[in-house]
């Protein structure tokens, strides 16, 4: 039996939060997730700043949504800290999640080894922080989506059979 898998897209981003550019990346992730037959159930586009990344990912989680994707910040300039709000209210980080995205990705560009794309189980949601670019995030949600279903459910704890 699938469950339905509820999404929040959270697009990480100063410029996108103020206005000064249309945000593509929370939309690319949208049809990713339409793609896969996961339902998106919250959004939001919000600054770079990790106490209201934080506040946003808990809220998120806590309206139900198992899956809790963010784009952005996860580079390596000075205001990319999405991989450091997450570790911060995270129970567990998933390294695989991580690890398949950047190899994966490293056959598209060399920049990849410069991302620091994760996964964490944050309260009750599996938390992907994924790239800002729009085709980055969309091919590494790609590169994990397969394992997307089970770790959802791991993290809402429920019983699995594998």
């Amino acid at each position: 039996m699938n469950s339905v898998i509820t999404v929040g897209i959270i697009t990480v981003s100063d410029r996108a939060s103020a206005g000064e550019y249309e945000d593509h990346g929370g939309p690319a992730l949208r049809d990713a997730c339409g793609a896969h037959d996961w339902t998106v159930d919250a959004e939001a586009v919000i600054p770079d700043d990790l106490e209201q990344i934080q506040r946003t990912v808990r809220a998120f989680s806590s309206q139900g949504c198992g899956l809790i994707l963010t784009t952005g910040g996860t580079g390596i300039a000075p205001r990319d800290i999405t991989p450091e709000a997450v570790r911060g209210i995270m129970r567990v980080e998933i390294p695989g999640f991580g690890e398949s995205m950047r190899m994966q990705s490293l056959s598209i560009t060399p920049n990849a080894i410069l991302s620091r794309s994760l996964a964490a189980i944050v309260d009750t949601s599996l938390v992907i922080a994924l790239p800002g670019k729009p085709s980055g995030a969309v091919e590494c949600l790609g590169f994990v989506a397969e394992a997307v279903p089970h770790a959802v459910k791991l993290a809402k704890g429920v019983p699995t059979s594998c």
